[in-house]
């Protein structure tokens, strides 16, 4: 069995006086890519917000490798360049970045020094996801990561997913659009009455 990257025991959560979810239980080992759904409001970006550490009012266990997180927005500055928000990731996972090719890899080569808040919000969500290739954060969590994207963007979406998996890393993607990825396991959250 491969390692496991996490494991959530007897989770749940409630807000604004509604259960989202309750005695949730997932394990998601390296290679795994999990397609969470559900009606919206059914608590899919808070499980990802509670794995992330940004949401810690939760019960029950959850146990997790460092994550990489991509929420519906895509946390970066737009007063920074391409490059220059790289480097601050980079900064804090020790990490030195070959601009050029992670750019270049999502389809942003010749944009590294524009300001992101001139970039497209496709390019700038393709700014975000460079982030992920070059951290080394084995579990990925991704809210929505088509937002914004045309179709090649989604396509790279996929590729990359694809490409963490293969190298041992694991993700949880919430959305409502299929990602398309034949070995992705469904969990689908529902509203709680």
């Amino acid at each position: 069995m491969s390692e496991v990257l996490l494991e959530i025991h007897e989770l749940g959560c409630v807000r604004e006086d509604r259960v989202l979810f309750e005695g949730l239980e997932l394990k998601v080992a390296a290679g795994e890519c999990i397609e969470l759904t559900g009606p919206n409001g059914s608590g899919k970006s808070t499980l990802l917000r509670c794995v992330s550490g940004l949401y810690p009012d939760y019960s029950g266990v959850i146990v997790a490798e460092p994550v990489a997180y991509l929420g519906h927005k895509a946390g970066i500055s737009g007063l920074l360049t391409p490059r220059q928000n790289l480097d601050w990731y980079g900064a804090f996972d020790a990490v030195n970045v070959d601009h050029f090719a992670v750019l270049e890899r999502v389809g942003l080569g010749g944009f590294e020094d524009i300001r992101c808040q001139r970039l497209s919000a496709g390019q700038q969500r393709r700014v975000a996801l460079a982030r992920l290739i070059f951290g080394r954060r084995r579990l990925w969590l991704l809210d929505e990561p088509f937002t914004a994207l045309d179709h090649a963007g989604q396509n790279l979406v996929r590729e990359l997913v694809l490409e963490h998996l293969s190298r041992g890393g694991a993700a949880v993607c919430a959305t409502h659009q299929s990602l398309q990825l034949a070995d992705a396991r469904p969990l689908q959250l529902g509203l709680v009455d």
